[in-house]
């Protein structure tokens, strides 16, 4: 039982050493430039890690540089002085995460993660491993602390990410977390002109005696050691003119004759003299002069130090003691007064149309179908697209302000696809036939009329009246077909036409007529190749339509039609003849049909009355046989059976 009391105490007494351990806050911090990074031995999770900087005026810290990498490396290699041995890989949490429903991407070099308290994103990264890519938890990055390399301030901590904790489980092996902090300006630190100690307490309560810079608004306090007596001194960072901050004292501290120059060079920058008496003052070497606090020395040429930066130019005072700051044209002064922000031009509209801005100038630029020239800088003209050997279109082109049209002939139209080719109107499909009485022959640009053998066409061009005419399309345009809605559809073109011996003098003649064309309900309107269905010498007319129908036609177009006319007349007797074949054919088929109803009809009939003879009562006669003579019996023969003798 005592045994067991022992134990229990034993436990609780771990238990309360534990809980004091991560109660306790190990701090180490570094200052440079214009932030300070504090380190801390403290197990939190990433959440509460960051509400503790945040309630010191920072957060969780940044790592956007190999400079800014450094100075937390720094800060780490502080820290493992402080407290007790840290596992061999301790973690700590900086201020890089992504939230819960942000996936990885790992074209970027932050993976998908973004800085706490800054949104911008930095191309420094030094990932140990690739990321998960999960996107259903919230993510937190930390830094690996691996005690098990040697020279541990000699690398950068790598970054890995994981579960970011919550409060009383921070997260595997997370042994604390590094907080940054920014302020306008640092102090430099001081210096002691005999035996002391300075402590540095800084506004986000860290203390420390070994900064290297001191943020402003920090409080120093300076202990000297005067024989028995101990003097203390407060001292407090301010800035005593834009960009320039110092402390509020002046000369050396601590200063002791038992020293003089001898311990700390008398706390002077550059040069200490000693007087006489013990006491001793601090100099400067030539070109350099003693500044207001008697210690610092700083150049007489107030430029030398570069303080203008980026493309600002520093000019000395007249008495060397102050500066100016100039930007080149198409720069001005920000804020501070020491470096240059470009000057957007085109926020005053310089430019006729577009004005683009560019570091220190602009530039003007034209919109689309306008190009650079005029009198004045700056100005755009008309670009004209339809310039002789430089139109788009196929055939009529319209300039416009700033652009162009594009437009066809009669007889054709713009193709959908870019709006500068012209494709020939079938009209002869368009108007579905309504064009002429019988025949519609597309031609390039505009239309012919035709008609059938038999007919010929009326001097309007567009009816047909009968006469004698040759079949096939005229001579002179190709033939087209277009069946696309099944019903073949017979497209040429007409020419005039006439044979030389009935007309010697080569013009058109018109046989008149009154009757109309009438096509018959069997016969196709689509006519055969042009191969079979050429042109012959036979007789006929073609008319031209009247002037009424306008043809869009150029005069290679007609001299191709008359190399395609002499074609088909070489051909036109044979396409005659092959018609007619067909026509004999239909007849001679049609004929037969009727020979073959007709002797069924006959057969039957001849059954019919066999049939009646046998239902009919026979007399006495029927019992005598009678012999007919030889010619009656020939009589009685059908004369339909193909065989003699036969019924059928």
């Amino acid at each position: 039982m005592a045994s067991s009391a022992g134990l229990l105490l034993l436990l609780l007494l771990l238990s309360i050493q534990s809980r004091a351990e991560n109660t306790t806050d190990w701090e180490a911090v570094v200052c440079a430039g214009s932030a300070c990074y504090t380190a801390h031995r403290h197990k939190l999770s990433a959440e509460d890690a960051q509400l503790h900087c945040s309630k010191k005026g920072g957060n969780l810290a940044t790592v956007k540089s190999e400079e800014e990498a450094w100075h937390i490396q720094g800060a780490l290699t502080q820290l493992l002085l402080l407290g007790p041995p840290l596992q061999e890989r301790s973690k700590f949490w900086i201020g890089l995460q992504r939230e819960k429903g942000t996936c990885s991407d790992s074209s970027l070099p932050l993976k998908g993660f973004s800085w706490l308290g800054d949104g911008e994103d930095s191309q420094y990264n030094n990932w140990y491993k690739e990321v998960r890519s999960t996107c259903t938890h919230r993510r937190c990055v930390s830094l690996i602390l691996d005690l098990s390399v040697p020279g541990l301030a000699s690398g950068l901590s790598k970054w890995v990410d994981g579960p970011c904790g919550h409060s009383g489980f921070p997260g595997m092996n997370i042994e604390g977390f590094v907080c940054k902090f920014s302020f306008k300006g640092m102090c430099r630190p001081l210096t002691l002109g005999g035996p002391g100690q300075v402590n540095y307490t800084t506004p986000f309560q860290a203390t420390s005696s070994s900064l290297q810079a001191v943020p402003f608004a920090s409080m120093a306090t300076v202990a000297c050691e005067d024989g028995n007596e101990g003097r203390q001194h407060y001292f407090l960072c301010k800035e005593k003119a834009p960009s320039e901050f110092d402390w509020d004292s002046s000369g050396p501290l601590c200063v002791s004759p038992k020293f003089g120059c001898d311990f700390n060079n008398g706390g002077c920058q550059q040069d200490c003299f000693e007087g006489g008496d013990g006491s001793f003052r601090c100099g400067c070497r030539p070109g350099f002069r003693l500044l207001d606090d008697l210690v610092s020395c700083a150049s007489r040429n107030p430029c030398s130090s570069n303080p203008c930066g980026g493309e600002a130019t520093c000019f000395p005072g007249s008495l060397g003691t102050d500066f100016t700051c100039h930007c080149p044209p198409g720069y001005q002064l920000d804020s501070t007064q020491r470096d240059c922000v470009d000057v957007d031009e085109c926020r005053d509209n310089p430019c006729a149309q577009d004005c683009v801005n560019t570091p220190g100038s602009f530039r003007c630029e034209c919109w689309v179908g306008f190009e650079p020239g005029g009198p004045e800088e700056g100005a755009c003209v008309d670009v004209d697209e339809c310039a002789p050997g430089h139109s788009p279109c196929a055939q009529s082109c319209t300039n416009t302000e700033g652009s162009f049209y594009c437009s066809c002939e009669e007889g054709y139209e713009l193709a959908e696809e870019d709006g500068t080719q012209c494709l020939d109107v079938d009209e002869c499909e368009v108007q579905q036939g309504g064009l002429c009485d019988s025949l519609c022959f597309n031609t390039e640009g505009s239309f012919r009329c035709g008609c059938l053998p038999g007919w010929e066409l009326d001097p309007n061009g567009v009816s047909c009246t009968g006469g004698h005419t040759s079949l096939g399309p005229p001579t002179g345009f190709p033939l087209r077909e277009d069946t696309g809605n099944g019903e073949g559809k017979l497209q040429s073109s007409a020419t005039v036409s006439s044979r030389s011996g009935d007309n010697p003098e080569g013009t058109s003649t018109v046989v008149p007529s009154n009757r109309r064309l009438s096509l018959p309900a069997r016969v196709p309107t689509s006519l055969p190749p042009s191969e079979m269905l050429a042109p012959s010498a036979t007789p006929g007319v073609w008319m031209e339509p009247s002037t009424h129908y306008p043809t869009a036609t150029t005069g290679h177009r007609e001299s191709a039609g008359e190399d395609f006319t002499a074609k088909q007349s070489e051909q036109g007797t044979d396409g005659q003849q092959l018609l007619l074949f067909y026509i004999l054919g239909t007849v001679v088929a049609i004929l037969l049909l009727l020979a073959l109803a007709l002797g069924l009809l006959v057969c039957r009939k001849r059954k019919a009355k066999k049939e009646e003879k046998k239902q009919q009562p026979q007399s006495a006669a029927d019992s005598y046989a009678w012999v007919p003579e030889r010619a009656e019996s020939r009589a009685m023969e059908n004369p339909y059976s193909p065989t003699p003798g036969t019924d059928c």
